[in-house]
């Protein structure tokens, strides 16, 4: 065992070089969103706090990740829109996409957001510190900066918030590719010619539709059975249906064998499907089969912190890691893998070191996937249900019972809600519809307050808006669903009072 592996044993630090380190009430590993809010909330009451990040202010949400992309993936809509415009009554000749301009656009959106960064850190009184950090004792780390000199800092509590990135699989050929990861993605400034997508996921597919939209040649090659295959079958279904209607080819249950060429040239993937060997081409490649936690090279032996076997940062309910004073946030802790929660993960930490009680368990998870039409999702799916064996009321109406998609000649998908079959309660909501996450936004709202369906289905809407769905929705005939399992009775009423509890901690 090493001197500092002793130290972090006996509670001691050693500066490797015996200088006294700069001493914190907060010092935070990474520059997320999450830790950035809490760097704000931190200074603004008073205390010292520094964060540490080697490459992006505020990490990679205004950076490189949720916002540029969804920057991207509207300038794609736009184009869509100009290409539908004759069914709007604009008559157009011809057009064409400018990659470097749209590229342009979302690199002065992350210019203003790393400014407005910035000025928040100088009105809070936090630091930010450009550097690349480690730990070298129990709550002490060593940031090596830009030109090569050394800050240490000891914190009287460390938060970890180091987040995650895309994984490159093993697979030959695939490193020597050189293959886009969506960090490269959003910084192309040409339409590939033909893009193959390795990864039918959230960034896999509203990737392949923006640049379906800029003009390129799609493929997806999913391993499994159906894209987003953990979800409702119709949403399967209707994104399925969406991305093949725009002329993106999905190949399902496909396991990829090689790789050769170089993305940005000329590139070959053989792949087996069903049994059956085949070849594709392509200009460029882009993986997006999952991510892995940014936990290397950061010294967390040196501060007792302890990984899962997955190698996330083992964190209890309360976000505590197993060393003292030391906690984490966001995906780095296997937290579900949104800016949103990370930013409730600040919360919870916050509120923790305050003296309250507060946990991760039981809250509600919303999610967007943000294609067009969009899939939102909070709470309970069918799928969810029927595994537990709660009983439910399906609601359901086509986005062509919603006035305002007619105006907006955006008919194409779906809304629905699962009512608890005894009650009144909300247990899930599904939009697969323009503005999803906004429509599912209200039902979340209602369901934080713990307002029964009928308080939507009756409420005075703004017509003519998307929410006003709602309240056909609600209006609607249900259909009851008692899942069929070999449960008795008395399981099932069991499943339902656990769910129960977790729904209400939620709210």
């Amino acid at each position: 065992m090493s001197g500092q592996q002793m130290a972090v044993r006996e509670g001691k630090t050693q500066s490797p070089n015996g200088r006294k380190p700069e001493e914190f009430d907060v010092v935070i590993l990474g520059g997320g969103t999450g830790s950035t809010i809490a760097a704000w909330t931190f200074a603004t009451q008073g205390q010292r706090v520094a964060v540490i990040d080697r490459k992006y202010i505020g990490g990679s949400c205004p950076n490189i990740a949720c916002l540029p992309s969804k920057n991207i993936i509207h300038s794609a809509k736009v184009a869509s829109y100009v290409r539908r415009s004759e069914e709007f009554g604009i008559v157009r000749d011809t057009f064409r996409v400018d990659m470097s301009a749209v590229r342009g656009r979302k690199r002065r959106m992350v210019s203003g957001l790393n400014e407005l960064y910035l000025d928040n850190y100088k009105k809070s009184g936090a630091e930010f510190i450009l550097g690349a950090g480690r730990f070298i004792g129990p709550r002490t780390l060593e940031a090596t900066l830009p030109d090569g000199t050394r800050r240490q800092l000891r914190g009287r509590n460390v938060i970890i918030s180091t987040g995650t990135r895309a994984v490159l699989a093993s697979t030959p050929g695939l490193a020597e590719a050189q293959p886009l990861t969506h960090v490269e993605a959003l910084e192309l400034d040409e339409v590939p010619e033909r893009l193959l997508v390795i990864g039918g996921g959230y960034v896999g597919i509203e990737l392949s539709q923006a640049m379906r939209r800029f003009g390129s040649t799609v493929s997806v090659i999913e391993r499994n059975d159906e894209l987003l295959h953990r979800e409702d079958e119709d949403v399967i279904e209707g994104l399925r249906t969406l991305l093949e209607g725009e002329g993106i080819d999905i190949l399902l249950n496909a396991q990829i064998k090689r790789i050769s060429g170089q993305s940005g040239r000329s590139v070959k993937i053989v792949l087996a499907q069903n049994g059956v060997e085949k070849t594709l081409e392509g200009s460029h490649v882009l993986v997006a089969a999952g991510r892995t936690p940014n936990t290397e090279g950061l010294g967390l032996e040196f501060a007792g912190v302890e990984l899962t076997d997955r190698g996330y940062v083992k964190v209890n309910e309360r976000l505590q890691t197993t060393a003292s004073g030391v906690w984490a946030i966001g995906e780095v802790a296997g937290s579900p893998q949104f800016t949103h929660i990370s930013i409730d993960d600040f919360r919870v930490v916050r509120d923790n070191l305050a003296g309250r009680s507060h946990v991760t368990t039981g809250r509600q998870v919303p999610f967007c996937l943000f294609t067009d039409p969009e899939f939102a999702r909070v709470g309970l799916s069918e799928k969810d249900a029927k595994a537990q064996g709660i009983p439910y009321r399906l609601f359901k109406i086509p986005m062509e019972a919603v006035l305002r998609a007619r105006t907006l000649s955006e008919t194409r998908g779906f809304l629905k809600a699962l009512v608890e079959l005894n009650s009144d309660r909300i247990l899930g909501f599904i939009a697969f519809a323009v503005d999803g996450g906004e429509i599912m936004s209200s039902v979340q709202i209602a369901m934080i307050g713990r307002l029964p369906y009928t308080a939507l289905r009756d409420a005075i809407l703004t017509h003519p808006t998307l929410a006003e769905g709602l309240g056909a929705l609600f209006s609607s005939e249900p259909t009851e669903v008692k899942p069929q399992h070999k449960e008795t009775r008395t399981v099932i009423k069991r499943a339902v009072a656990k769910q129960r509890p977790a729904i209400a901690a939620s709210q």
